[in-house]
């Protein structure tokens, strides 16, 4: 059942969540992101959440805000590391659908910059830039982690087409809005904070989306920058 009307079967809802989600939280005084990150922002919550049939209304309002397709499908190939190719590939198919029914043409010119022979010392280096330097030797501690210097950090931190403060903010919204990963929420609200994504920006970004994740979630990640901030 495509071009649902909800304002035809549920108007009081709508009234409610459309004017919290789109008026009250987005204009909230000293809660206020730039387009450009807050649409990056919900593009990542809602992959994290898993909520494809929303990603499906919010990227045609992101491409209009002025995201780039590189930039979307960017936040979509490194949300696999998150949240594993399972969860992903509805999203894949979705911004496919949506860019080439826009005129767009895929493949879009390629954001890689490294070659499986320096992937790894590559993603180490990306690891310390966020975490410190004790990061350059942690891939050695077991397979886990050297896939995780190699595949996570060294194929897709090491791409174009956003900052590595722009990536470290998309992997706090996956982290964020699957829940059950504070533990880790808290380590990346660090690695933003090394970025110059201080702590009154990160409750920015979880407030712009909240309407997504709900309270639970939200609430969770304020408590995670917390930690992060002591």
């Amino acid at each position: 059942m495509e071009n649902r009307n909800y304002y035809e079967t549920d108007p009081e809802f709508m009234e409610r969540f459309e004017h919290f989600a789109f008026e009250e939280v987005v204009k909230e005084e000293g809660q206020q992101l730039d387009e450009i990150t807050r649409h990056m922002a919900i593009l990542a919550t809602l992959l994290g959440c898993q909520g494809v049939e929303e990603f499906k209304l919010e990227l045609p309002r992101a491409l209009d805000a002025g995201l780039t397709p590189v930039m979307v499908k960017e936040v979509v190939y490194q949300a696999v590391d998150y949240l594993g190719i399972g969860r992903v590939l509805p999203f894949l198919d979705a911004a496919n659908d949506i860019l080439q029914g826009r005129g767009v043409k895929l493949p879009l010119e390629g954001q890689a910059t490294t070659t499986y022979e320096d992937r790894l010392e590559k993603g180490a280096g990306a690891q310390a830039a966020i975490f410190g330097e004790q990061m350059k030797e942690a891939w050695k501690t077991g397979h886990i982690n050297r896939w995780l210097a190699a595949n996570c950090f060294g194929d897709y931190y090491t791409r174009t087409g956003l900052s590595l403060a722009q990536r470290e903010m998309i992997t706090f919204c996956f982290l964020a809005a699957q829940g059950g990963c504070e533990p880790q929420l808290t380590a990346h609200a660090k690695g933003n904070m090394n970025l110059g994504n201080d702590k009154e920006f990160l409750v920015k970004v979880v407030s712009q989306c909240l309407p997504y994740i709900g309270y639970p979630r939200s609430l969770n990640a304020i408590t995670c920058i917390n930690k992060a901030a002591e």
